[in-house]
């Protein structure tokens, strides 16, 4: 492994065209807000990554491009170091990001009508993808406990009954749950019983705190056969906009089926700048991913503290995986919408709201650290003045 040990530096994003910063007044009609929504980090990618787009763009052409085996063996270390799953070469479908994952699994492995399980609340797209395919979309609502989201297993199991597919989320978001060896288990064992296809979306699987194992589904005994893990360093390093993704699929089968949504969406060749991006990231990017953890946590820290002590009706609930903070704001007894202007036109601040994750959200808002320390509290000092006046009023 060719480390380098670089810092994540914060980068004003501002004028870059970035979705994040520049969309705002277009997306939520606020020009004067900090965003801390979508799930992009505002630090420098690693300095193997910066180096590795440098020279390829040296080079004149970029035209069509091939995925070679670097691109796969980077994967394949990559897992094995850090998660200690041993993943063959023929198992990597390379594709263009994660959601198109979603959506092509979908059409491979289900038709209109079937059911489809989602757990909620989750990431917007496994909730349009399932509508716009026309099949039969089934919530297993989590439920909110005072140490963080859990699943409903007799609920799960009910819906498992008429369904032909779980969208699983691992770690999951918006809760920032890392699920256990034990509840994997569970799930594992219901989709054995009831003959689902599992595609698991774990593309936060590299955020991960507190020395807490990451498990791919996959590797679970007997799940080899039935899943298929969609993952990238896109969120990892900061590098979402060379859409680069890949999916794991160790059966034969289901890797055919995919292959094939793949080939009839007319999906072909791979991003000239993504495929040597994910190759450094993996190979140079691992001291730049464990500084880059040490900010999380320490921004996370920051924000939770500060709110139990300053904004006591708004409880973040504790953050397992991801650099992401669900907040439940249900205390302050706030409809959705009087929700998003207390954020977006009093606090001056963008967050998700819950409610974009499923019903299961509402009275939530997701917040993303994975900014400067200087801003969030800057951030936080407007959350403060926001929630004195709306308190004020009570």
């Amino acid at each position: 492994m060719n480390s380098i040990d670089d810092t994540p530096r914060f980068v004003d994003r501002r004028g870059t065209g970035s979705s994040k910063w520049d969309g705002m007044e277009e997306r939520f009609g606020v020009s004067d807000a900090i965003p801390l929504w979508v799930a992009d980090g505002d630090f420098s990618a690693p300095t193997a990554v910066q180096e590795a787009i440098r020279k390829r763009a040296e080079h004149p052409v970029y035209g069509y491009t091939e995925y070679g085996e670097g691109f796969y063996e980077a994967i394949r270390s990559w897992y094995a170091r850090r998660f200690g799953w041993e993943i063959e070469r023929e198992w990597i479908v390379p594709e263009h990001g994660v959601v198109l994952s979603l959506n092509l699994a979908i059409e491979a492995y289900t038709e209109p009508g079937d059911g489809v399980i989602v757990q909620t609340p989750i990431y917007p797209p496994f909730l349009s993808a399932v509508k716009r395919h026309k099949r039969k979309l089934l919530e297993n609502r989590l439920v909110v406990e005072e140490n963080g989201c859990v699943i409903d297993f007799d609920d799960l199991e009910a819906k498992a009954a008429e369904a032909k597919l779980l969208l699983l989320c691992s770690p999951h978001n918006p809760s920032t749950r890392l699920w256990s060896e034990g509840e994997l288990l569970r799930i594992a064992e219901i989709a054995e019983r009831h003959d689902l296809i599992v595609v698991s979306d774990e593309i936060h699987a590299d955020i991960v705190y507190r020395g807490e194992r990451y498990i791919p589904f996959a590797d679970l005994p007997g799940m080899a056969g039935r899943t298929l893990v969609l993952h990238a360093p896109s969120k990892t390093f900061h590098i979402a906009g060379l859409n680069t993704s890949f999916a794991v699929i160790p059966d034969d089968s289901l890797r055919r089926r995919y292959r094939l949504a793949h080939e009839r969406a007319g999906l072909d060749n791979g991003n000239v700048f993504g495929i040597v991006a994910l190759e450094a990231a993996y190979t140079g990017g691992e001291a730049w991913l464990e500084k880059m953890l040490e900010i999380y946590e320490s921004n996370i820290a920051y924000v939770r503290e500060f709110m139990a002590e300053r904004t006591p009706a708004i409880h973040p609930l504790p953050v397992e995986a991801t650099y992401l903070i669900w907040l439940d704001c249900r205390e302050m007894g706030l409809g959705d919408e009087e929700l998003k202007k207390f954020f977006y036109h009093e606090a001056k601040l963008l967050l998700n709201p819950g409610v974009s994750f499923g019903e299961a959200g509402s009275g939530f808002m997701r917040l993303n650290a994975a900014t400067s320390g200087e801003l969030l509290k800057e951030a936080m000092g407007r959350l403060e003045t926001a929630y004195r006046k709306w308190k004020e009023g009570q």
